[in-house]
């Protein structure tokens, strides 16, 4: 079984991001993901909160046997999938413009440690979703339980009410 690293800052884990665990998982691989502290993105929900939400989530669609959540550590991508001996990056991508943002850092990925990146294209059901759109409607009073995991709904919920 290969090792896949799927990376990101998950803030909140979606259903989308669900959608692309459960796929990279059904491909026969073992599925790490790598929750990050994005700087240039202003979060909400801080990392052990993303976490817990995660792991609930994977608990309770019976995916905790072949993913596990990790928190991605300060440094390169590349080292890190080195330490878990992950031949492969997965990366979903929603649109052209998400390939454009993605390949350069796939390109350097591999230049780098000939880590190779898996695109997945995105479930035509979750490609308008997004984490910092979900951030967006729930911060105006918008619905987004539709959008999310039970787990990172409550997170979600918490955390604004602490803001």
């Amino acid at each position: 079984m290969s090792t896949v690293v799927l990376p990101g800052s998950f803030d909140p884990f979606t259903l989308g991001h669900l959608d692309l665990t459960r796929r990279a998982a059904a491909l026969g691989h073992r599925v790490i993901i790598a929750v990050s502290h994005n700087p240039s993105k202003k979060g909400l929900l801080d990392l052990e909160a993303r976490t817990a939400a995660i792991t609930q989530t994977l608990d309770q669609e019976g995916l905790s046997g072949s993913v596990e959540v990790r928190t991605l550590p300060k440094g390169l991508l590349v080292d890190f999938c080195r330490d878990v001996e992950a031949q492969a990056v997965v990366r979903g991508l929603r649109s052209q413009l998400d390939l454009a943002y993605e390949e350069p850092m796939a390109r350097m990925n591999h230049h780098l440690a000939e880590i190779d990146t898996v695109f997945l294209l995105t479930d035509a059901a979750w490609s308008h979703i997004s984490s910092s759109l979900v951030r967006e409607v729930h911060a105006l009073g918008g619905d987004v339980s539709d959008m999310l995991p039970g787990p990172s709904l409550d997170a979600l919920r918490s955390a604004a009410a602490v803001s």
